[in-house]
């Protein structure tokens, strides 16, 4: 009798959650190992540089690095070119995002759409892109639009393909469901594709924010007169390696912080994602 009464029990039992607590704590497990990491790198590199008695214009000391760091925010020189990096940046992202899930939408709903409109998107990612640059500066001018522009050519085929692949992993049966309750093409969208494509869609917002800003970074190392590649191409050409380093880790904290808000977000949309890990 006992050992029904313990079954029962158990199998009554009401699944318990993991505590929100034990991820906390987790998380700053892994934060300060990462710290501990980079710090023993950065005291390593320091010592050594020190040693070494290695010239500041060839390999600069971490405590040279945040000198020239604090310097540049100081004076607003770094604060206004991340700045315009960061707008090109999300600029070109959202272009591509939109696009990209606009055409992908279409193309993975109609078979024929997409055995036409395909070979003409393949041929133009067989060019490099820098070949329609001219027509870009042309159309747009040189300045922000242009810069965006270039970000957002980067980011569109990778976030176009996400997308339909995407729409395309939902089966036909989930698609008879919704049809057999009589559902809307309006509710098909909200009630099953949109759900079904959000993993889909949190992993082309972090490769789009990615070419989006090497797109854009790469356009100013050309041509631009502003904006963080303008900045390391400045500091190349006056042998300011510190400042060149400056600019390296102000762009590492750039995408760490979007990257961030992405997995933070993730972790609100789709909280029963990470409930299961």
């Amino acid at each position: 009798m006992e050992n029904f009464e313990r079954i029962e029990r158990i199998e009554g039992a009401a699944p318990v959650a993991p505590a929100p607590s034990l991820d906390i704590i987790a998380a700053a497990k892994q934060a300060a190992l990462v710290i501990a990491i980079i710090g023993i790198f950065l005291i390593g590199w320091e010592i050594l540089a020190a040693a070494q008695n290695v010239p500041v214009f060839f390999l600069p000391k971490p405590s040279d690095i945040a000198r020239r760091l604090s310097a540049a925010l100081a004076d607003g020189t770094l604060t206004r070119h991340v700045w315009i990096t960061w707008s090109e940046a999300l600029c070109a992202f959202f272009i591509a995002f939109i696009f990209s899930s606009a055409l992908g939408y279409f193309l993975a709903k109609s078979p024929l759409l997409e055995k036409i409109v395909s070979p003409f998107i393949i041929a133009s990612q067989s060019l490099p892109i820098f070949a329609v640059a001219p027509f870009v500066l042309i159309l747009f001018g040189n300045g922000y639009w242009s810069n965006a522009m270039m970000g957002a050519l980067v980011a569109f085929f990778p976030m176009l393909v996400n997308t339909i692949a995407a729409l395309r992993n939902i089966s036909a049966e989930q698609r008879a469901l919704m049809r057999s309750f009589a559902a809307a093409e309006s509710q098909v969208f909200t009630r099953l594709e949109l759900p079904a494509s959000l993993p889909y869609v949190f992993g082309s917002i972090r490769i789009g924010l990615t070419l989006a800003v090497i797109g854009v970074l790469v356009v100013e190392l050309f041509w631009a007169d502003r904006g963080i590649g303008f900045l390391l191409n400045f500091a190349r050409g006056q042998f300011d390696t510190p400042l060149l380093f400056a600019g390296i880790v102000a762009l590492i904290f750039m995408n760490l912080s979007m990257y961030v808000f992405v997995a933070l977000l993730e972790r609100i949309v789709m909280p029963w994602r990470h409930a299961q890990r």
